[in-house]
C-alpha cells in the first residue's frame, strides 16, 4: 500500500494553489486516491500559506500529520514544516548554488527561478518548474503534466502554453537527473476509471444545480464565496440567476422574495454574514417561505480567523432568529454527503415550507478529494406546490390554512401536519397573501390572540413530519463496542481513519457520525449509546456544542471530549495521541 503526502509552502501570491491543484489532478488521473487541504492567511500577498496533498492506493478522507516531500517556495516554509517530515522525507527549494545546502541529505536544491527565466522567459513560471521538479523526483511520467497543461491553457495564446511546458520540463529533468536516485518514493500511473475531483463547496453548488436551484443571492464571505463563484460560472448552462447582493441582509431577503415567487432559491455565507441574516431567517419562519442556506463556518467571534476552520456555529444555527419556528440542519462530512444533502435540503424546504441550513466549514469547503461520479438516477425534484385545480371545489384559497389531524387540505391526507397548500402568486387565479406580522389563514395581519395561538401551533406541528424525515446517525463498526468516537460534519473522515487504525491494533472501536443534527435523532442515539462502554466526542470547537445538544435533547453525556479550536482541522494522529487507551 502506498500512502504519500507532500506539501507546498510559500507566501500568498506565489501560487501554492496552482501547484497543488495541478499535482492533485495528475495523481487523481493516474489512478490514485487523493485528499488535498489548504491552509492560508487572510491576505492577498505575503503571509505563510500551504497546500497539502495525500496520495494513496486506498481511499483517504483526511490529511496526514506527516509529509514525505516539502516543496518550499520560501525559507519560512522550511522553518515552518521541516518538523513534519518523515525520517526519509525531502525538501525541494531554491537555494541557488549554495554548496552547503547541496550537501545536506534530503535537501534538493533546484534553481526554480533560474530555470523559469531560462526555459519560460519569466519568473512567473516558477510554479510550472516546481510541478515538473516534484514529478521528476518521483519519476512520474512527464506526459501526464504535459496533457494537463495543454488542457489548462487551451484558451490562452500558444506562447503561454509553450512557456509553461518548457519550464515544467526543465524542472522535471533537473530533479530527475540530479536527485531522483536519492528519493525513495516513486509513483507510477495506475489503471483507473474517471473520477470527480471536487471540494465541499463545489459539491454543494452541484447539489443545488441538480436540485433545480434557479436563483442564488449572496455577499462574498470566506470560506463560502466559492459556492457563488461556481454557480455564477454555470448561469448560462443551467438557467440560474446569480446575484451578488450589497450585503447578507439583502441576500437572504432576495432569496425569500424569489422563493415566494416560485423559484428554488439559496444563499451561502459564513458566521458573520449569517448573523446579519437572522431577521430574514425569522421572516422565512413566519411567512413559511422555503429557503436553503449554506453556512460555511470559520472561527469567530466577529472576524475571528477568516480563512481557518472551526465548528463553532452549531448552536447559533439552531437558535438563531427571534421567535420560535421550525428549521432543519444538515452537517455533511464529505463531498458526497454535501451533494446529496443539498438535494434533500431543497425538497424538505419546499415540502415543509421552512428554512434548511447546510452547515459546513472551511476544512470541508476547501478540501479536494476524488470520488466516483454522483448517482443522479435517484435524485428527485419535489416542489410540493399546489395548483388551481386542487381548489376547484372550494370557495377560497388560504395561504396559511390551519391543517390539523382530521382536517386535510385539498392536496389530501398525505399533506404533512402544519403545512398549508402553497400557490405561487402571479401563476394562480387565486390571491396569495402573506405577512411578516402574525396573520390570519388568508394571510392578512391580525392581533387576534386566539388566532396567534393557532398559527404558532400550526407551524410547530411541522416538527412531527420533520422528525420522520431525518436519517439516524451513521454507525461505522460494531454495535457492541468498547469505545465509541462521536463527531459531526467535517470530522467524519479523520474519525473514520482513527477508528480503522485502532481496530487494526486489535481494539474494538466504532464511530458515530451525525450528517443530520436537527431535528435531533433522539431514539436512534439512545439505542446506540446503550451498546457502547465508553463514549468520546470529537469537535472543532472549545465547548463541545454537539455534546451540549446531545445532553439537552436526550439527557445522555459523553465520557470525554477531544476539542480543537486553533483554526486547523484534526488529524488522525492528533486524536490517537489524546485518547486514553
Amino acid at each position: 500500500m502506498l500512502d504519500f503526502s507532500l506539501k507546498i509552502g510559500g507566501q500568498a501570491g506565489q501560487g501554492m494553489q496552482t501547484i497543488g491543484y495541478i499535482l492533485s489532478k495528475i495523481f487523481s488521473r493516474g489512478g490514485y486516491h487523493i485528499f488535498s487541504t489548504q491552509d492560508y492567511q487572510s491576505r492577498i500577498r505575503g503571509g505563510h500559506n500551504s497546500f497539502q496533498i495525500r496520495v494513496s492506493t486506498n481511499p483517504v478522507g483526511a490529511a496526514s500529520a506527516k509529509i514525505e516531500l516539502l516543496i518550499a517556495l520560501d525559507e519560512m516554509s522550511i522553518a515552518e514544516h521541516q518538523t513534519e517530515l518523515t525520517a526519509t522525507g525531502g525538501i525541494i527549494y531554491d537555494a541557488g548554488d549554495a554548496a552547503s545546502a547541496e550537501a545536506q541529505p534530503g535537501r534538493f536544491t533546484i534553481p526554480l527561478e533560474k530555470l523559469a527565466l531560462e526555459a519560460g522567459g519569466k519568473k512567473v513560471y516558477v510554479n510550472s518548474v516546481a510541478c515538473g521538479a516534484a514529478l521528476g523526483l518521483l519519476e512520474y511520467e512527464f506526459s501526464a503534466l504535459e496533457k494537463l497543461l495543454i488542457a489548462s491553457f487551451s484558451k490562452k495564446p500558444p506562447d503561454v502554453l509553450e512557456a509553461n511546458t518548457k519550464a515544467a520540463l526543465a524542472g522535471f529533468k533537473y530533479a530527475k537527473d540530479n536527485y531522483a536516485s536519492q528519493f525513495a518514493t516513486k509513483l507510477k500511473p495506475q489503471a483507473t476509471t474517471p473520477k470527480l475531483m471536487i471540494n465541499g463547496n463545489e459539491a454543494i453548488a452541484l447539489g443545488a444545480l441538480a436540485s433545480g436551484c434557479n436563483f442564488f443571492a449572496a455577499y462574498p464571505m470566506t470560506p463560502a464565496t466559492s459556492i457563488m463563484v461556481y454557480l455564477a460560472g454555470k448561469q448560462k448552462d443551467f438557467d440560474i440567476v446569480v446575484e451578488q447582493a450589497e450585503d447578507e441582509i439583502a441576500a437572504l431577503n432576495m432569496v425569500l422574495g424569489a422563493s415566494y415567487a416560485g423559484a428554488r432559491a439559496m444563499t451561502a455565507t459564513s458566521g458573520g454574514g449569517f448573523a446579519l441574516m437572522t431577521e430574514a431567517l425569522s421572516l422565512a419562519g413566519i411567512t413559511e417561505t422555503p429557503a436553503v442556506i449554506a453556512l460555511v463556518q470559520r472561527p469567530g467571534p466577529a472576524t475571528g480567523l477568516p480563512t481557518r476552520t472551526e465548528q463553532g456555529d452549531l448552536l447559533f444555527a439552531l437558535y438563531a432568529g427571534h421567535g420560535e419556528f421550525q428549521r432543519v440542519i444538515f452537517t455533511p462530512g464529505s463531498a458526497q454527503e454535501a451533494f446529496y444533502l443539498t438535494q434533500k435540503a431543497f425538497n424538505l424546504a419546499d415540502k415543509y415550507q421552512v428554512p434548511v441550513l447546510i452547515l459546513s466549514d472551511q476544512y470541508l469547503a476547501d478540501s479536494y478529494r476524488n470520488i466516483e461520479p454522483f448517482d443522479l438516477s435517484a435524485l428527485k425534484i419535489d416542489r410540493c406546490l399546489a395548483s388551481d385545480e386542487d381548489f376547484a371545489d372550494t370557495q377560497a384559497y388560504r395561504r396559511h390554512e390551519i391543517t390539523t389531524l382530521g382536517v386535510t387540505t385539498p392536496l389530501g391526507a398525505s399533506t404533512p401536519l402544519g403545512v398549508s397548500p402553497r400557490l405561487v402568486p402571479g401563476k394562480s387565479a387565486h390571491l396569495v397573501v402573506t405577512d411578516s406580522d402574525e396573520h390570519t389563514e388568508d394571510g392578512h395581519l391580525t392581533e387576534d390572540l386566539d388566532m396567534r395561538i393557532k398559527m404558532v401551533d400550526k407551524r410547530h406541528r411541522k416538527y412531527q413530519g420533520l422528525v420522520a424525515e431525518i436519517e439516524p446517525p451513521l454507525v461505522n463498526g460494531a454495535a457492541e463496542t468498547d469505545l465509541l468516537l462521536i463527531g459531526w460534519g467535517s470530522t467524519y473522515g479523520v474519525i473514520t481513519e482513527a477508528v480503522h487504525t485502532l481496530n487494526e491494533q486489535g481494539k474494538n472501536v466504532s464511530q458515530l457520525h451525525f450528517p443530520q443534527v436537527w431535528p435531533f435523532p433522539k431514539k436512534a442515539v439512545a439505542a446506540i449509546f446503550k451498546s457502547a462502554k465508553r463514549k468520546v466526542i470529537i469537535e472543532n470547537n472549545s465547548t463541545g456544542q454537539l455534546a451540549q445538544l446531545l445532553r439537552a435533547e436526550t439527557g445522555l453525556t459523553v465520557d470525554a471530549k477531544i476539542l480543537k479550536y486553533d483554526g486547523r482541522p484534526f488529524t488522525a494522529e492528533y486524536i490517537l495521541e489524546r485518547l486514553e487507551l
